[in-house]
């Protein structure tokens, strides 16, 4: 992923509360097996210190690959809106001329995957998962081999996956001048389409962080 110094997150905390927002969900990049292409997995995610939790079934194509390579990327992306050319031209230039682009926001976790399969280790990956995506407790427990999820738990694997490096990208035209990013924004706002309100909420956010001309 290409990261322009205008396109890099300011600093830890601001991938970190953006994930916290509720970005959870991603897509685990694997190295296929030899001659075949890469595997990606749509999944939930949890956080848990420095390592991120995920299970699949057992029946997915990904274990052999990743038993044969475990450096893997968990990709996530959000907050995206596309911005027509008009929005960007440049002051006295006509509107047909500018160049259009892509506003996001992408967090991606280099990682070396660890496979759980004990099975009190796959229960406790479990319960911290529901533990995040159950906050009001509203889950049994999974306990082995008790009732309702004890043979369900043969069902799944887990992966442990630790985290060697974070690239983080918010971009929102940094570069450009203020009045071109508020108006961008503005803009944004007005046509109201698909994810276009939280791209606007982030280009003001980081307009807000950043004070050039």
């Amino acid at each position: 992923m290409l990261i322009h110094p205008w396109d890099a997150a300011l600093d830890d905390a601001e991938w970190q509360a953006w994930l916290a927002e509720g970005h959870d969900f991603g897509q685990l990049c694997v190295n296929g097996l030899p001659g075949r292409p890469p595997l990606v997995v749509p999944t939930h995610f949890t956080r848990d210190g420095q390592d991120l939790l995920v299970h699949l079934a057992r029946p997915n194509p990904v274990w052999e690959a990743i038993e044969r390579d475990p450096n893997v990327v968990l990709a996530v992306v959000g907050d995206y809106a596309f911005v027509p050319g008009p929005w960007r031209a440049k002051a006295g230039s006509p509107p047909r001329e500018g160049v259009p682009t892509s506003y996001y926001t992408a967090v991606q976790f280099l990682c070396r995957a660890h496979i759980v399969d004990d099975a009190q280790a796959k229960a406790d990956l479990l319960n911290r998962q529901t533990a995040h995506f159950h906050p009001d407790g509203d889950h049994t427990p999974v306990e082995v081999g008790r009732p309702p999820h004890a043979k369900l738990l043969s069902a799944v694997r887990g992966l442990r996956l630790q985290v060697t490096e974070v690239r983080a990208k918010f971009k929102y035209d940094d570069h450009k001048p203020v009045e071109h990013r508020a108006a961008v924004a503005d803009r944004l706002t007005e046509r109201g389409r698909g994810l276009d309100a939280a791209a606007a909420r982030q280009q003001r956010r980081r307009l807000d962080r950043t004070t050039r001309p």
